[in-house]
C-alpha cells in the first residue's frame, strides 16, 4: 500500500511540475500574441500592460456573463484543462480578439 501511495504521489508531482503558465499581454488594443499554444494543464496569465485602459478576457463558450475588467499592471488567468480550439475577445473592446489552442501533452502518454 505504501509503495502504492508512492508511486500515485510521484506520478502527480510529475504531472503538476509539467504544466506552465504562458504570458500574453494587452497592449494598444491588442493581445500579443493573439494566437497561442499550450498544452493540457497550461494557465495563460494575460497582462494589461497599458497605461490608462482596462479589458476582458471573455470566453463566451465558458461564460455567460464577461468576467471583470482588469486594469493597468493587472492580471486575468485560466488554466485549461481539455484538448481545443478557445477563442476569446475583449468585452469593452470587442475588435481584440484570440484564440488559445490547447494540444495533448508532448512526450506524456
Amino acid at each position: 500500500m505504501i509503495r502504492m501511495l508512492m508511486i500515485i504521489s510521484m506520478l502527480l508531482i510529475s504531472f503538476s511540475s509539467s504544466s506552465k503558465e504562458v504570458i500574453v499581454e494587452t497592449y494598444k488594443m491588442k493581445f500579443i500574441p493573439a494566437q497561442i499554444t499550450i498544452e493540457v494543464g497550461d494557465t495563460v496569465i494575460w497582462k494589461n500592460i497599458e497605461k490608462r485602459q482596462y479589458h476582458s478576457v471573455w470566453f463566451k463558450q465558458f461564460d455567460t456573463e464577461e468576467p471583470e475588467y482588469f486594469f493597468p499592471d493587472e492580471i486575468y488567468k485560466r488554466s485549461f484543462y481539455k484538448v481545443g480550439k478557445y477563442s476569446y475577445e475583449c468585452g469593452p473592446h470587442p475588435k481584440m480578439k484570440g484564440t488559445v489552442t490547447v494540444v495533448q501533452n508532448r512526450g506524456k502518454i
